[in-house]
């Protein structure tokens, strides 16, 4: 009976040994381990991403002719729209460029535009983060902010020669400064411990008591500036929710976010053009 009870806990003791063991290995070496099984692992991840889009691209070809044609005729018109936004920008940016000469202010720092495919992503209750198939071979660093049309997808945290990890606003661990618009006195935004299956949601902190928010009157909560990571102005999401906080000092909310966020195919990183 104790050898047959050795055998069946042998598994449980190898495993205690292991995570023994690895708690008395340096850092460092920690580190290296983890990015070499990462950029192991990249290209199974990245043949994976291709695989999926080539099954996307039959899938297509058994539509109809009939099909085709009427998305070509609204890919014509979202074409033209977006020729004549394009334009309208143009016109904007010179007029912007004009004024900043007349008053002598500041330009915003410059990016360039490096957009990015969704090879993978992780969510869980404790972190939300996608994986990239971009990274150092396109100039990504590490903090550079990812956008998308909604607004603010996340941060840049780890970069590889080929990939890159993106932790979304959706998670816990990223924390921004943030205001409502039209409103320029800045507050704390954090993600939330959201579901995977769930709507996404992140917290505010330390906001101003005179501001209110409801699910029938959200506040638009953009990015303030601050820290040197997302440029001003970059839709994060909707306050739906203020209420004093135990101090009774400022308010505490919550945010609804974008819900494409779990759902998104392409990003956007911006590449500072001058990191400094």
């Amino acid at each position: 009976m104790p050898y047959r009870r050795l055998i069946t806990q042998k598994p449980f003791l190898t495993l205690g040994l292991v995570v023994a063991a690895w708690l008395f290995v340096p850092a460092a070496m920690k580190t290296f381990a983890r990015a070499s099984f990462f950029e192991l692992t990249a290209p199974v991840t990245v043949a994976a991403d291709y695989a999926r889009v080539l099954q996307e691209y039959w899938g297509l070809r058994l539509h109809s002719n009939h099909e085709l044609i009427e998305a070509g005729r609204d890919l014509a018109r979202l074409n033209a729209s977006y020729e004549l936004a394009v334009s309208r920008n143009n016109e904007m940016q010179a007029e912007i460029t004009r004024l900043e000469s007349l008053l002598r202010l500041p330009s915003f720092a410059s990016y360039r535009y490096e957009h990015a495919r969704v090879a993978r992503r992780d969510f869980s209750g404790w972190w939300q983060r996608i994986v990239i198939r971009k990274g150092r071979n396109y100039g990504i660093a590490v903090n550079a902010p990812v956008v998308f049309t909604g607004g603010v997808v996340g941060k840049v945290t780890e970069v590889y020669a080929t990939t890159a990890v993106v932790e979304l606003i959706t998670s816990p661990n990223v924390r921004l400064v943030g205001v409502v618009e039209g409103d320029d006195r800045p507050f704390s935004f954090q993600g939330g411990i959201n579901p995977t299956l769930g709507p996404a949601r992140g917290v505010v902190e330390h906001v101003p008591l005179d501001l209110f928010a409801a699910a029938t009157a959200p506040k638009r909560l953009v990015t303030a500036g601050f820290g040197g990571v997302f440029p001003p102005g970059l839709t994060i999401g909707q306050i739906t929710s203020l209420e004093p906080s135990s101090d009774g000092l400022f308010k505490t909310g919550e945010v609804k976010l974008d819900d494409r966020l779990g759902s998104l195919t392409e990003v956007t990183v911006l590449v500072p053009l001058n990191p400094e």
